[in-house]
């Protein structure tokens, strides 16, 4: 990808600060410290690279069911149709992912919400607009969910599955909406958000510290769109497993090195398939050996599977699930991508 003008301290803050990002009253200065570099830099090198596409926000990821819905979501789409549909079905705001894969069903998307009702109704838009029926996949149980990983080599040691995070309180969802917008590129962000939602600066902070000590939020910081970091290439992998042994065997998988999504979905009519996991890579083939590295080292090379690699990116912005998603074509931190091979 081209690089910012001060190019070292961009790898090294995507390397080293897509987690554990400071939560002191002038974070981009506490980082500018570790890195050698100024508040000033850090703050431009972000904003730099969120200009560029190669993060979408510097913020944080939730973990499952914190807070709000969500729905993965499939069409059969007719191939003389594939753009259109995906168009309409980006311009859903609750919508933040959707990719064409390689199968019959061939535009996947997931659908979020502050509640259940809402990604529904979404769904049954979606429906009507196109006239084509859409599978919902709903989960059950995540064992990881967690697109962290060190771009030099993140295939490099796996991490056990992930324990369920305590949700997000009421009374904090202020603080949860503008979370999922970003951190503001100024010197003392905290602090905005405080003014904004009429918080002491201390209870933000506070607030912050609670959610990644629980483990309601996996990880505050920068977070890479893959692709523009040279990561070209993800299969979705899909197992149909016997109900009495997916949990084992999820957990199993999510402990692989280079899975860096795993989880329990409930089937569908003509749809088997109860055990997913996510892999990066920078090319077809790198992905493909890591994954069945994956499979075999988690004893999964005798249930039946689907690999789905993902052909183009129509979109994909953060899941909004305590604020109201800006309509399509909005600029925000969280930017949209533009359809591209993947």
């Amino acid at each position: 990808m081209e690089w910012p003008v001060n190019a070292p301290l961009a790898e090294r803050l995507l390397h080293q600060w897509q987690r554990d990002f400071s939560l002191s009253d002038r974070p981009f200065a506490q980082v500018g410290r570790a890195l050698a570099a100024t508040e000033n830099e850090v703050i431009d090198t972000c904003a730099a690279l969120l200009a560029r596409g190669a993060i979408s926000r510097v913020g944080g990821v939730w973990a499952p069911r914190v807070g709000g819905a969500a729905q993965l979501c499939a069409m059969r789409v007719p191939a003389e149709r594939l753009e259109a549909v995906a168009a309409a079905v980006s311009a859903h705001a609750g919508v933040n992912h959707n990719y064409e894969r390689e199968h019959a069903l061939n535009l996947w998307f997931v659908v979020t919400g502050c509640s259940l009702e809402q990604v529904e109704q979404t769904t049954q838009a979606i429906e009507a607009e196109t006239g084509l029926p859409v599978l919902c996949l709903r989960m059950q149980r995540a064992y990881r969910i967690d697109l962290g990983f060190d771009l030099r080599d993140p295939h490099a040691g796996g991490q056990g599955p992930q324990a369920p995070a305590p949700a997000v309180q009421p009374a904090d969802a202020p603080l949860a909406a503008l979370l999922e917008s970003g951190l503001p590129l100024v010197p003392e962000p905290y602090a905005r958000w405080a003014a904004q939602i009429g918080w002491p600066l201390e209870r933000v902070q506070a607030t912050l510290r609670r959610w990644l000590d629980q483990g309601t939020l996996r990880r505050l910081g920068l977070v890479v769109r893959h692709h523009e970091a040279g990561f070209a290439a993800n299969a979705m992998t899909v197992f149909n497993v016997d109900d009495g042994a997916v949990d084992v065997l999820g957990e199993r998988l999510a402990a692989q090195p280079g899975v860096s999504l795993c989880y329990r979905r409930t089937r569908a009519p003509g749809w088997p398939y109860n055990l997913y996991c996510m892999v990066h890579g920078r090319s077809r083939d790198e992905t493909e050996a890591v994954l069945q590295a994956a499979i075999a080292g988690a004893g999964l090379a005798a249930w039946p599977r689907l690999v789905l690699f993902s052909r183009r990116r129509f979109k994909q912005t953060g899941a909004r699930y305590f604020s109201t998603p800006a309509p399509a074509g909005a600029l925000t931190q969280d930017t949209e991508g533009q359809p591209h091979a993947a």
